[in-house]
């Protein structure tokens, strides 16, 4: 197709990859590729730090079968990045973008990446610089406020369901032992939360589920623990990593620094250590960790494809005229899922969280109620009940 204007287009990751984030990635290239007025599309090498080094990948001269092999992997194909963007790097930016004659820019990423956007926009409209700029949406944690849900946690949320599901299967097997599982999410019980679609009967794991949205005394969870041991002989917790105490503090564990601010390292050996200790039984730990967000074997067909259709979206508002806005994903009401796509302001998404809603979460703060069910399982899916063990037939079999 031949062009008819020199603008230019760029489009970076940043923050933490998902298993779904190359599908946007290729969405983004197919309907760029359609449009008369984006001359050429960009990729920067490691998000905002390949800007700053003039770094960029030609996403045109990629060929479309690689781009479709590229968008069923998890991890960021461009390379992504943490940093923290400081007013002379906007200025750099600003600068690069004026010298490759971009117009147009694609900004991948959660509630922090939606905030540089932000900035990125007001120092470009108080320097007279017209560039649009395009949020798209993404974060496993499902903190993003102004849409449904976000690209890439309904397949980590697939990952840690079926995780506490195996897992659960294994303490069943060699009982008299407490599992604590600690997963991502942040200051947020999204993904804690979706592990309980694991559960098909009462006493199904996870038989605890803690979320950050309500603290948890230590004497609490303890007592819960040893209800729930000498009831089954065994016990599985789930428990998110921003998880806090009744005094906002992690329950002793180390604390390291963040992007977003401290977090724990080791949240879950510390509480399996504290229940092995003041209850007197056996207790562990599970930590998969980027598991989540790094394997492809879980990913959701609703995650990708939506995922994808923001990226086709992205470029659509930027050529009809959008600026400033980040897309949106929102639900049909109706027995069938649907979901439409739209778009918000930045200054609604930057710097918020969207946490788990408390009105979702048992009295008891162990747990979901049937509300959160009918949100997460058209987007995770079904996780089947792993099949009863032959040598533990019903009793009433038994001669």
């Amino acid at each position: 197709m031949s062009r008819s204007s020199s603008d230019v287009a760029v489009l970076a990751h940043s923050g933490g990859p998902t298993p779904v984030i190359n599908a946007s990635l290729l969405g983004a290239v197919e309907e760029a590729r359609l449009q008369r007025e984006i001359a050429g599309f960009y990729g920067a090498r490691f998000g905002i730090s390949g800007i700053l080094k003039d770094d960029f990948i030609d996403l045109f001269a990629q060929p479309t079968e690689l781009l479709e092999r590229v968008a069923q992997c998890p991890a960021s194909a461009l390379g992504s990045s943490r940093h923290e963007v400081t007013r002379e790097d906007l200025t750099r930016v600003l600068h690069v973008f004026r010298a490759r004659g971009v117009r147009y820019f694609f900004y991948t990423g959660g509630n922090g990446s939606m905030g540089t956007a932000m900035q990125l926009q007001e120092e470009g409209e108080r320097q007279g610089f017209s560039l649009q700029i395009i949020g798209i949406p993404k974060t496993i944690d499902n903190d993003l406020l102004m849409t449904d849900h976000a690209p890439g946690y309904a397949s980590t949320a697939r990952f840690f369901a079926h995780a506490v599901r195996d897992i659960g299967a294994d303490n069943a097997s060699l009982p008299n032992q407490v599992e604590v599982i600690e997963v991502l999410g942040r200051n947020a019980g999204w993904l804690a939360a979706s592990t309980t679609l694991a559960k098909t009967e009462p006493d199904d794991p996870p038989h605890l589920v803690y979320f950050p949205e309500a603290r948890l005394p230590l004497d609490k969870l303890l007592d819960e623990v040893s209800c729930v041991f000498h009831r089954l002989g065994r016990c599985v917790v789930v428990v998110c990593e921003g998880q806090l105490d009744e005094n906002g503090e992690p329950f002793g564990a180390e604390v390291r620094p963040g992007s977003r601010g401290s977090l724990a390292q080791n949240l879950g050996q510390r509480l399996a250590l504290l229940i092995s200790t003041r209850l007197q039984i056996r207790a562990r730990s599970e930590k998969p960790g980027l598991l989540g967000r790094a394997t492809s074997a879980y990913i959701s067909k609703p995650d990708w494809d939506e995922s994808r259709l923001c990226g086709r979206a992205a470029v659509q508002a930027a050529v009809a005229g959008y600026s400033g806005v980040m897309i949106t994903l929102l639900r049909n009401s109706g027995p069938e899922y649907s979901v439409e796509l739209g778009h918000a302001p930045l200054e609604k998404v930057a710097f918020a969280e969207r946490l788990f809603p408390r009105e979702w979460i048992k009295s008891d703060s162990t747990g979901v109620l049937p509300a959160f069910l009918d949100y997460a399982t058209p987007l995770i899916g079904p996780i089947e009940r792993q099949a009863e063990l032959i040598l533990n037939p019903p009793k009433e079999t038994v001669d």
